[in-house]
């Protein structure tokens, strides 16, 4: 291992124990915090230095697997079972698992990650009050290919945060990629997710 490849290894590292034990959210900042802290601000210069979100989402799983085993697997099964049944709930609106609860790969703060269908948001809030759900909606602003594009978040308050994020119909068919490994999104149905949990939960 070349020193290059050294210091790429301990950025991952740091990265992905900022992630688990002090709670940073993002891989952008998880490992620009550890570049700093290993390195200087020389980073900057060397971006050669920085891992991909992939390596770091690596180095995360299998962190958190180190640390107990038995309690990861107990409560990727409980976060599956609560995203079905939010699901079963939401199925007029075709929702689909994403993320860490979907590829197993949760760590402390995961929450569950839901994309849903609509052309009327307010259809989809008037389900929830029906359901006696509460929720917060919120706004994001994201630059798509050099145009600004709002997106539209609503979260719910289980026993895992849920965040579900809306659609309108047309999408249903549009498969984006992953900003972890640029892979496409595995997106899973409740029924998937039900085949899912028999399948790696037998227990």
């Amino acid at each position: 291992m070349n020193k290059q490849e050294r210091i790429r290894h301990l950025i991952t590292q740091e990265a992905a124990r900022l992630m688990y034990e002090e709670g940073v959210g993002q891989y952008f900042d998880a490992k620009r915090m550890a570049a700093k802290r290993l390195i200087g601000k020389q980073y900057r210069f060397h971006p050669k230095y920085l891992p991909s979100n992939g390596e770091i989402s690596d180095a995360l799983y299998e962190l958190s697997q180190l640390k107990d085993p038995a309690t990861h697997e107990d409560q990727l099964f409980r976060m599956r079972c609560c995203a079905l049944e939010v699901m079963e709930h939401l199925e007029s609106f075709s929702p689909r698992l994403i993320g860490s609860v979907s590829t197993g790969r949760i760590r402390e703060g995961s929450d569950i990650d839901l994309h849903v269908f609509t052309d009327e948001i307010e259809e989809l809030e008037h389900h929830l009050d029906t359901l006696g759900w509460r929720h917060e909606r919120k706004t994001t602003t994201i630059n798509v290919n050099g145009r600004f594009v709002e997106y539209q978040h609503i979260y719910l308050d289980f026993d895992y945060p849920v965040e579900l994020s809306v659609y309108p119909l047309r999408d249903l068919r549009v498969v984006g990629r992953s900003s972890t490994d640029h892979k496409p999104i595995r997106r899973l149905s409740a029924t998937q997710l039900r085949e899912l949990i028999s399948r790696e939960h037998r227990a």
